[in-house]
């Protein structure tokens, strides 16, 4: 285990000092992190969507900015404007929220296809285009956005192309009364967050980043995560099965998932474990609505289906 992944086990335990119950759903989002990609959280309001962004934020030292999605939000409210100066006689660049390294983007599906368009280039390409002007954005470039799984009034579902971008789709999940319990000792008479200090900079992730690049996979692992991304495309009930983004972004993901857990090679239980959190909200579907099955578990059947390797991959 390098000195870097040491960091990422203190990094989880700081961040479990503020939540409870999150272990699963922390790993997942830093592999995504890790994988230089960004996370869609689903969930119910209250689970503790922006607590968790918030406190990887803290634990990090990382700049953070929170955009609350409404009706009303207009792209250049994300990215920034020119504006003019009568005392100098020109235009000078106000920088938007989205010039940050995590940026949580609340209840993103509550604004205008426009301005979600507005995230594609940063999400993508890590710049912003103002105007003419063309901007890089700080490294590492985090984002995450949340959406109610319930509540349509007033929405508009996310276009595929912009679920494309997303690493994972992730949920925080139930939590146990146990874990309640604690919740409630535990923010009795204090506020964790502000007890946070980080373990871990900006220039630790990027360092991270490039280690995560020099994890092992087996050629045949390789052939793995083609077999299923392959076999997405033919399903029935279908209409466009995971892009090759999403076979690429696989892989990095499984390699970054292997580097958190103290690994230089990928298994294939890497691989598994991550593909319904990888591919299932890629997958367009013909119905929207009475479908038999969800999309995590069409991939879920596909990873019945595909024969897993089973020999020693480490090298």
């Amino acid at each position: 285990m390098t000195k870097n992944q040491e960091k990422l086990q203190e990094l989880f335990k700081s961040i479990s000092t503020v939540l409870v119950g999150k272990e699963d759903v922390t790993k997942l989002l830093l592999t995504s992190l890790l994988a230089n990609g960004h996370v869609l959280l689903e969930d119910m309001p209250g689970t503790g969507k922006t607590l968790l962004s918030k406190t990887v934020a803290a634990c990090l030292g990382a700049e953070f900015s929170r955009i609350q999605f409404t009706p009303d939000l207009l792209p250049s409210d994300i990215t920034g404007l020119h504006y003019y100066q009568p005392n100098t006689g020109e235009f000078a660049l106000r920088k938007g929220p989205i010039f940050a390294n995590i940026v949580l983007a609340d209840e993103i599906n509550r604004a205008t296809p426009r301005t979600q368009s507005a995230l594609l280039e940063c999400m993508e390409e890590r710049q912003v285009t103002v105007d003419t002007e063309t901007l890089k954005l700080a490294e590492p470039f985090f984002v995450m956005a949340t959406q109610n799984p319930v509540e349509t009034s007033g929405t508009f579902p996310l276009p595929e192309a912009q679920l494309d971008r997303f690493a994972m789709k992730l949920s925080m999940g139930s939590i146990s009364a146990e874990e309640e319990l604690t919740m409630l000792d535990r923010f009795e008479h204090a506020e964790p967050l502000k007890q946070v200090t980080p373990v871990m900079s900006g220039g630790d992730v990027m360092v991270c980043m490039e280690e995560v690049k020099k994890v092992f996979v087996h050629p045949e692992l390789k052939k793995y995560m083609v077999d299923i991304c392959q076999d997405s495309r033919k399903l029935m009930g279908v209409q466009a099965g995971v892009s090759p983004r999403a076979t690429k972004v696989l892989m990095q993901c499984a390699k970054a998932y292997a580097y958190i857990d103290g690994r230089d090679f990928v298994t294939p239980e890497d691989v598994s474990d991550l593909a319904p959190h990888v591919l299932a909200h890629r997958l367009v579907l013909r119905a929207q609505l009475n479908r038999q099955q969800s999309q995590t578990e069409m991939i879920q059947d596909i990873l019945r289906r595909i024969p897993v390797p089973t020999e020693d991959w480490s090298r």
